[in-house]
């Protein structure tokens, strides 16, 4: 018995972990530039660009870099994408 919750509890695990994938270095080096492109601030940016490491998965990084160039965000997206960049701002621009 304590095999097979055992097994359910890791396999579980790995579910939940193969669905939440970190941004790549590649998608945090493109936000980076993206940002200094846009703010041309490179103590923000590399802030921006660190939180986002660890406030988003690698498929909304894309949504992210993706508004970031001027698109707008799926609706089904929008409330999490302003979360984050709350978020974000928290972290980067205290009293903001």
């Amino acid at each position: 018995m304590k095999t097979q919750i055992f097994a359910l509890v890791t396999g579980f695990s790995l579910l939940a972990t193969a669905a939440y994938a970190a941004p790549t270095s590649a998608q945090k080096q493109e936000f980076f530039e993206v940002c200094m492109g846009i703010s041309q601030n490179q103590e923000l940016c590399a802030c921006k660009a660190d939180a986002a490491m660890t406030l988003i998965d690698e498929r909304f990084m894309g949504v992210v870099i993706s508004s970031m160039k001027g698109g707008a965000p799926a609706a089904a997206d929008f409330n999490a994408y302003n979360t984050y960049v709350a978020k974000s701002n928290q972290v980067c621009k205290p009293n903001y």
